[in-house]
């Protein structure tokens, strides 16, 4: 009984393998079903911007150093034991002020004996005129020779001589009084030295002080002759050329802090420094508050200088490739083709191209890393504002 209820288990277990191979065999000859096709993907979606030909704008950079604007150096134009020092070293004064006293009392002896002086030469004046009177009275009359009346009249031009000589050292003598007090010719900051008082001055030998007029400040500057070059032939191309007087000059402090003021180009040198192959430019700033100290160093910010008939794309338009850069441009077909472009300077705005593009070309700003060279695109108008809008693609 055992053995054939073994025998049956054992053909249902055959007949079940038989019809799973033949289940196997149908499927394997049976045709292939068609697949469904994959859905076409979309255009990429990118932000372009339409070019256009336009004056831009090129601010440019230099290093510079600022300068007093006048150094005046104060010395003695008299001899004398020093009195007086009315200021206090490094102190800010004004023009006129009292600077120091030299011991006048010998200048005023010699105009008192100057003055002396020049009252016997007045007598002798009178006393010579009212004789040559008299002897030309009598010379008319040919009463007098002709010898003294000759000599009555030298006697008068000698009296005379003798009053302008004695008026001239009545005024030497005032001018070494007024020589004793010594003022300042500008207004500035003195000196942190000076002779101190007691000391015997000696004229024109010894320098009292300093005088650095502060307000205005000039600053130097240095431009290479290649840019110097440049802007000569960029302003040659306007219509209307800027003058070095036109440009203005922000001044910024080693931190970034910028000055307050604006400053002007005054002049630029009419040769270049063969040492260096620059060019130097002076630019002078109001500098009432004496921020701007002889000595520093600064950086400068020239603007008013333009390029004309120029092409400005964003920096995340341009890419880097083997042969330089080049930008995608899209064509009216939607199709995105990559064109190299030479770059001139870069501003603010993004960089000045100088070749390889035209007014009105559509070029691809957002999305480059989507975009395939001959691909179709989306283009959307983009701009800096919508690319800073929350969510932006990238």
């Amino acid at each position: 009984m055992a053995r054939r209820y073994t025998i049956i288990i054992i053909g249902v277990i055959l007949l079940a393998v038989g019809f799973a191979y033949w289940q196997r065999q149908t499927q394997a000859n049976a045709p292939a079903k068609p697949q469904a096709a994959a859905p076409a993907q979309p255009p990429a979606e990118v932000g372009v911007v339409t070019t256009e030909r336009r004056e831009v704008q090129l601010p440019v950079t230099y290093a510079g150093r600022v300068a007093g604007y006048r150094d005046v150096e104060i010395r003695a134009q008299v001899s004398g034991i020093l009195l007086e020092r009315s200021y206090e070293d490094g102190a800010k004064v004004e023009q006129g002020q009292v600077l120091f006293r030299i011991d006048s009392r010998p200048y005023e002896v010699a105009r008192d004996r100057a003055r002396a002086q020049l009252a016997q030469a007045e007598a002798t004046l009178r006393q010579a005129e009212e004789n040559y009177k008299r002897i030309e009275e009598l010379a008319r009359k040919q009463v007098s020779s002709e010898q003294a009346f000759e000599q009555a009249r030298a006697t008068r031009d000698q009296a005379q001589a003798g009053v302008q000589l004695a008026q001239s050292e009545v005024k030497n003598a005032e001018l070494n009084i007024g020589y004793s007090t010594v003022r300042a010719p500008v207004s500035g900051t003195t000196a942190l030295q000076s002779p101190p008082v007691g000391s015997l001055i000696q004229a024109q030998s010894a320098l009292l002080t300093t005088l650095t007029q502060l307000d205005p400040a000039y600053v130097y500057f240095s431009v290479t002759d290649t840019d110097f070059q440049n802007f000569r032939t960029l302003n040659g191309q306007r219509a209307k050329p800027i003058n070095e007087s036109d440009l203005e000059v922000e001044l910024q402090y080693g931190n970034g802090a910028t000055y307050p003021a604006r400053g002007k180009v005054q002049v630029s040198a009419s040769s270049v420094d063969t040492r260096t192959g620059t060019i130097q430019v002076r630019a002078i700033f109001a500098n009432a508050d004496g921020q701007l100290l002889p000595g520093q160093f600064v950086r400068l910010v020239v603007r008013g200088l333009s390029v004309p008939n120029s092409i400005v794309l964003p920096k995340q338009s341009i890419s880097q490739g083997p042969q330089g850069p080049f930008v995608y441009v899209v064509g009216d077909n939607n199709v995105a083709q990559a064109r190299p472009v030479k770059l001139g300077q870069e501003i603010a705005e993004g960089w000045i191209v100088q070749s390889g593009l035209e007014g009105g070309e559509r070029i691809v700003v957002d999305g480059i890393i989507r975009v395939r060279p001959g691909a179709t695109v989306k283009p959307v108008p983009w701009t800096a504002k919508s690319a800073e809008a929350p969510g932006a693609a990238k």
